[in-house]
């Protein structure tokens, strides 16, 4: 099959040499050892028993029971306690402490203003990975028959590779727009050379279209001497070619010092700003774990797997949320909504849940790679509390929000507050619950790799960092309409929004279904036999039924790219009265 293909399961071979082939087979009969073979002086293996195989009487142990049961009764006795602290001590108001005035733009500055270019390269890239994914799920769904493009063209390992991949790239890049956005105001101040912001705009360019190629030809075997420098490494969710990975990490650096030439002169310097700065240091720098050793990727497996996740898990679900909580605490004061004691009281404790359960809570990724069992007990417990908090902030914001629009007060940013507030929910909705869903061992052990794992990865990326990307966006666009008095409309955003977030939240049903399914198979028969094509063919129904939600964040991605484009470029002015 690895040389001439199966198309009933789309791959359609020639990609692989007969000599290759007996290579992965090698590394699959040393995977199965580690799978299979006890620990010296234990009876569990080197994977903790993963995964289920009752042909060789090979099952979750006790340990991992116990463990569950420990989580499910201290993670819900924890969200008891911080919604109790956060309506308590957190959120309580105080007579004294008074609302900011909304933040008004008359005028942009400089480097400001250059950063319109950026928005159609964001949004290009989303519509390009919604349109991927669509595509993903129809070859999932009939492997057999092309869809549009033939399967040697467009293969289906290669556009997986893609979907995933551009999906950090136009997530990072909207985050560096939202970063260059914030630091001027913060300041009070235009960067020295506005026109950097132009070379950091040429750089990721050059670094998504390049990587993007390298991406196609890697997988499709065009780059056999280079695939590791400028092709795909191969390594799930993190493929980018070692090049581009340099290319990412020397943007990212750039852009945070850009950031702190501005804000390190601010005449206010308070949580809030120093939180956005280090975030957006360790978003800079936490990248590069994920890239050693720089040479070549490390011999050892689970040596590698265990600092890949530092990148899957700490990059993102560490730092991002950690710049996540201190720009929505500046937004929500800067647009009138918290108090700036009430934003601050609630970041830092949120700051405290990311870095304990960001850190610690990495350990669910170990427990079925090769590490050992205490990760099983690290691993899970706080993670559904992250996002919380800034959900419960953001509730008290969405009620001042009405309060001032039913006292009859201009308020200018509806449309950038409900992507920020829809990223609040679903954070806790993607990140939160449908992580908790999945976090405890005894189901992980069965739906790892399942379709019961792809609403909690696709709802909380979506939901969690694109939508505060799409945000900064629409202040982009927004602040940009306001200095020149252009024209400006939520209908068409609100549009955009609700079929996107419709489109996500039922896209959870049928893979839900689909998972449920496959995860008793696993527990009854095994996981070899949960994975196979036979067995998710029964389910086609469901995997048919993805064409709707599917469907609708397509057109809710394509409403939003062209309500942005008109927004930003074909706007028109004002006729004042």
């Amino acid at each position: 099959m690895l040389v001439n293909g199966d198309p009933e399961r789309a791959f359609r071979g020639g990609i692989i040499r007969p000599d290759e082939a007996v290579k992965i087979a090698a590394f699959i009969d040393w995977a199965q050892l580690v799978a299979s073979s006890l620990r010296p002086g234990t009876e569990r293996t080197w994977s903790n028993n993963w995964p289920p195989e009752p042909m060789i009487d090979q099952d979750l142990t006790f340990f991992s029971h116990e463990v569950s049961l420990w989580e499910f009764l201290i993670l819900w006795s924890l969200t008891i306690l911080v919604i109790f602290l956060s309506y308590e001590y957190l959120l309580k108001k105080d007579e004294n402490e008074k609302l900011e005035e909304p933040l008004k733009v008359t005028s942009l500055f400089r480097s400001q203003k250059k950063l319109l270019k950026y928005i159609p390269i964001v949004m290009g890239l989303f519509v390009v990975q919604l349109f991927i994914g669509g595509y993903l799920a129809h070859l999932y769904t009939d492997p057999t028959n092309d869809f549009i493009v033939s399967q040697e063209i467009l293969p289906f390992n290669v556009l997986r590779s893609m979907h995933t991949q551009i999906a950090i790239l136009w997530v990072a890049v909207g985050w560096l727009v939202g970063g260059l956005l914030i630091a001027p105001w913060v300041a009070n101040r235009d960067h020295k050379f506005p026109w950097l912001i132009d070379v950091l705009w040429i750089s990721l360019v050059v670094v998504a279209v390049g990587s993007i190629i390298g991406l196609y030809m890697g997988a499709t075997g065009q780059m056999r001497e280079t695939w590791f420098w400028l092709g795909n490494e191969g390594r799930e969710l993190i493929n980018l070619g070692r090049a581009w990975d340099i290319g990412l990490v020397v943007g990212l650096v750039f852009w945070f010092i850009l950031i702190i030439s501005l804000i390190r002169k601010a005449a206010t310097n308070n949580p809030i700003v120093s939180t956005i700065i280090w975030s957006a240091f360790a978003i800079a720098t936490l990248y590069i774990a994920g890239m050693m050793p720089i040479h070549k990727i490390m011999p050892n497996y689970t040596v590698d797997d265990y600092y890949r996740w530092w990148v899957i898990h700490l990059w993102v679900e560490l730092t991002f949320e950690l710049f996540a909580a201190g720009v929505i605490a500046f937004f929500t004061v800067s647009l009138g909504l918290i108090s700036h004691k009430t934003a601050v009281r609630v970041m830092l404790f949120e700051l405290f849940l990311i870095s304990l359960s960001g850190t610690l809570g990495v350990g669910h990724h170990y427990w079925w790679q090769g590490l050992d069992e205490y990760w099983i007990a690290i691993g899970g417990i706080f993670s559904a509390l992250e996002p919380l908090p800034l959900a419960l902030m953001i509730i008290e914001a969405w009620k001042n929000q009405r309060e001032k629009l039913f006292s009859g007060e201009d308020f200018h940013y509806s449309t950038p507050f409900m992507w920020i507030a829809g990223s609040a929910v679903m954070n806790w909705i993607g990140a939160g619950f449908f992580g908790m869903v999945i976090n405890t061992p005894t189901i992980n052990y069965y739906s790892h790799g399942t379709y019961l794992i792809m609403p909690h990865g696709h709802v909380a990326l979506l939901g969690a960092f694109g939508y505060i990307s799409i945000a900064f966006l629409y202040l982009t666009s927004r602040a940009n309409a306001l200095a020149n008095n252009y024209v400006w409309n939520d209908k068409l955003s609100k549009i955009g929004f609700w079929t996107l977030t419709a489109g996500a939240l039922l896209f959870t049903v049928p893979t839900y279904i689909i998972g449920i399914y496959q995860s008793e198979v696993a527990m009854e028969a095994g996981y070899f036999t949960a994975r196979l094509r036979e067995t998710v063919e029964v389910m086609k129904g469901w995997m048919w039924a993805r064409t709707v939600p599917d469907g609708l964040m397509i057109l809710g991605g394509l409403i939003i790219f062209f309500d942005l484009a008109q927004k930003t470029f074909f706007a028109k002015k004002q006729i004042n009265n």
